[in-house]
């Protein structure tokens, strides 16, 4: 099942609109669509390692818009749509928790929610209801987007080849260290500033959020 999926995905991510479907996943998984492009992107690069720095921008610039959109409904909004999103997508317990981490952590938060499978609508939605600098909102999300995406399109510019036939040998594996991944992205959100002591606590145990 899973090898059928991956062959299927993989013959779509070489069709001629691949690129316009990586933008559009990018943006949305920015402000309110629940699956990643990671895997999509990672595939595009697979089926044509010659493109994949552009595939890698694409998805960076996009993302960063999506990003914007996200932000703008929490700036203004969130009490229209951006609640009701919140509540849709699960996020409505991490919500607070994440506006805690911002206001103490500030860039931080994104560059490191950037760079791994946390899901990134959360803190665009969760600045923007803050109030957080736009400017920092933005160059950190430039930064934390353009390290994972532009990561992948680098390794497979470089080795696409060898990847591809390490992926299609190992398949369960990559699903499974993936999954890790994802797992430990959500660990090391949840844990950044561990050594921050009372601030540490402080977002752990919070329930409650004020705009900015």
């Amino acid at each position: 099942m899973l090898r059928r999926l991956y062959d299927w995905t993989l013959e779509k991510a070489a069709h001629p609109h691949a690129t316009g479907w990586l933008a559009l996943f990018a943006f949305m998984e920015s402000s309110f669509f629940p699956i990643p492009p990671h895997p999509l992107l990672g595939l595009m690069c697979l089926a044509r390692p010659s493109k994949a720095l552009r595939f890698g921008l694409v998805a960076t610039l996009a993302s960063v818009v999506g990003g914007l959109f996200g932000y703008w409904i929490g700036w203004g909004l969130y009490g229209a749509i951006g609640q009701t999103l919140i509540d849709t997508l699960g996020l409505t317990e991490s919500f607070p928790v994440a506006a805690c981490y911002l206001r103490e952590y500030d860039w931080e938060v994104i560059v490191l929610a950037g760079t791994t499978p946390v899901p990134f609508k959360l803190l665009t939605i969760t600045a923007g209801f803050i109030e957080m600098n736009l400017v920092t909102f933005i160059l950190a999300s430039i930064a934390g987007r353009g390290l994972i995406f532009m990561s992948v399109g680098v390794l497979f510019r470089l080795f696409g080849a060898p990847i591809k036939r390490f992926i299609d040998k190992y398949l369960g594996l990559v699903t499974a260290v993936f999954t890790v991944l994802l797992i430990g992205g959500i660990l090391a959100l949840s844990l950044l500033g561990h050594d921050g002591g009372e601030a540490h606590d402080k977002c752990e145990s919070a329930t409650m959020i004020q705009p900015g």
